[in-house]
């Protein structure tokens, strides 16, 4: 297209010189650029040439100015269309596309209802019974909805006074979505395993009577007349909305405008982020269940900090319409629970493709029985479980229980990749989505102002060339072949929640891992294992996490509260 080395460098002057004069000038270049000499300085330009990796001659910059000034009208007339966080970009992405055969097919619809409906342990107490001891009560009629809901929303706000895990609660919409529950199991329906079970949806979430402020003080007066899809999709199950739970703000951390949410197991620490109240909450037995989503290890990391399991789905498994958007091409909505059969009994309900989200599918979900876990290759990332450390033995324990019952695991690597210097994909998508806040300045309102926090991020973020942004996408899709190659060999691999970058590469390339407790530290703090698996085949992992936990306890401890 561009037909010389001159014109391709021109060209790329343009481009450096339209990131770098949002208005940021150095006060030499400030100076100069007075009302009565409106063009950019070349001051200006040379700096932009720095932050792009270029290097220009003033002529070529005397060339190039008029091109760069007219990028910044441009700038202006799409900055003042004032784009709202719910818009999507014109682009999708597809976890799967381009990788020809190497994803593995999902298979046949199947219900995990049927695999994991009934509970096999004996009952306990409400407050850590899981959702299928929990459903089988309901459905029995010895337990009310009523009354199920009214002794989550005490608990809640009891243990909120020391956890600060809720945003806001919603007693009225419980109580009446508690007592139609109870009127449709009277008369004999059960919509699904969750009819009647209390949950709280993450305040990334909308939801209709309650305010969605997204754990930041710009936004919590926000009040957005719709639900979620995926807290429709959960009323029309018969589960119960109890609460709107805290999150970090802006989704990163577990400090938002209120407070910072505590670690059950240690009350002078944090739940870590940004789905730090729903982690929180049910590690603390106040909720059945909750969702939280994840775009950097934020179901992960809360996950592990507070003992609790959670699954995180297939890039595009669950529609995200109604969500807070942070980045269009990583952003996931997944279940915590007790348990990984309990995480895929809600999977099961709010799996599926929408309008409100354009990338998000509709691909069977394949439940892996027994028989076929005895089958799965099992892949060790050997390197992650050598590295010393106090987790080490606790890591080491679980390979041993897996091969004791009968898994064969094989060692492998994971591919090798500057997986870290492709974030900036994050960062720009979550600048685009809240350019506002930095505009106007009103992301000073944010309650953290440091350099590793969205502020900071935010602004530099404006600076970023836009071919550094394609370039890492491209890279993004080479990272992506790499994990299609691996899975030809493998069906789910095993991790250090932690360890050799997985968390990050997984997170870009959207393959769905399942997080499970497996022990704890010396301090008395929980520790976690990750089992990912290919791209939709989410029942491999949940298969042999839920063998894991069958043979083990860690998902049963409870905090002293």
């Amino acid at each position: 297209m561009l037909e010389s080395t001159a014109d391709r460098r021109q060209f790329l002057g343009r481009v450096a010189a339209f990131c770098a004069t949002g208005g940021l000038l150095s006060s030499a270049a400030a100076q100069e650029e007075t009302a009565d000499a409106p063009k950019l300085a070349e001051a200006t330009l040379a700096s932009a040439e720095r932050l792009a990796g270029v290097e220009f001659s003033e002529e070529e910059r005397a060339l190039l100015r008029a091109s760069a000034e007219g990028h910044l009208e441009n700038l202006k007339a799409v900055r003042a269309l004032h784009l709202r966080n719910s818009l999507p970009p014109a682009f999708r992405f597809r976890p799967d596309e381009g990788l020809g055969t190497r994803a593995r097919a999902s298979g046949e619809q199947r219900s995990a209802t049927k695999l994991y409906g009934e509970p096999s342990e004996k009952s306990q107490e409400i407050p850590f019974s899981s959702i299928r001891q929990l459903a089988q009560r309901l459905r029995k009629r010895e337990l009310k909805s009523v009354d199920l809901t009214r002794d989550v929303l005490r608990r809640l706000e009891e243990l909120n006074e020391r956890l600060s895990c809720v945003i806001s609660f919603c007693p009225e919409r419980a109580m009446e979505e508690a007592a139609r529950a109870d009127a449709e199991l009277d008369a004999g329906t059960q919509k699904s395993v969750l009819h009647g079970i209390p949950y709280g949806a993450k305040d990334l979430l909308a939801a209709r009577g309650a305010p969605t402020t997204w754990g930041a003080q710009p936004f919590s007066q926000q009040e957005i007349d719709a639900d979620a899809d995926v807290v429709r999709r959960l009323q029309a199950a018969g589960a119960v909305l109890a609460a709107k739970t805290s999150v970090g703000a802006l989704a990163w951390g577990d400090v938002w405008f209120g407070a910072t949410t505590r670690n059950p197991w240690k009350l002078s620490q944090g739940s870590s982020g940004s789905s730090a109240g729903s982690a929180s909450a049910v590690g603390a037995g106040a909720l059945p269940f909750a969702l939280g989503t994840e775009t950097l290890g934020s179901l992960v990391s809360p996950s592990t900090r507070c003992g609790v399991t959670a699954i995180r789905p297939t890039f595009g498994r669950v529609s995200r319409g109604g969500c807070m958007a942070l980045s269009w091409t990583m952003d996931k909505i997944g279940p915590l629970a007790r348990s990984a059969a309990d995480c895929a009994l809600v999977l099961q309900q709010i799996a599926g493709a929408e309008s409100n989200d354009p990338d998000s599918v509709d691909r069977p979900l394949q439940w892996t029985d027994e028989g076929e876990l005895r089958k799965l290759r099992v892949g060790v990332v050997r390197s992650a479980f050598d590295e010393d450390g106090p987790q080490k033995e606790i890591d080491a324990a679980v390979l041993k229980l897996l091969q004791s019952a009968g898994v064969k695991l094989v060692d492998v690597a994971l591919p090798e990749f500057p997986v870290w210097d492709l974030m900036v994909i994050l960062e720009v998508e979550a600048a685009a989505a809240f350019e506002e806040l930095t505009l106007s300045n009103r992301d000073d309102e944010l309650v953290r102002q440091v350099e590793q926090a969205w502020p900071n991020v935010f602004r530099a973020a404006q600076l970023v060339p836009a071919v550094q942004y394609v370039q890492a996408q491209r890279a993004r899709t080479m990272l992506m072949r790499e994990y299609a190659d691996l899975f030809e060999k493998i069906d789910v691999f095993a991790c250090p929640s932690f360890g050799a970058s997985s968390l990050g590469a997984t997170n870009l390339t959207g393959h769905p891992t399942v997080v499970v407790p497996n022990g704890f530290r010396e301090d008395g703090t929980p520790t976690s294992i990750c089992f990912t698996s290919g791209l939709y085949r989410e029942g491999d992992a949940v298969a042999l996490a839920h063998l894991y936990q069958s043979k083990s306890d860690w998902h049963k401890a409870r905090p002293t509260l």
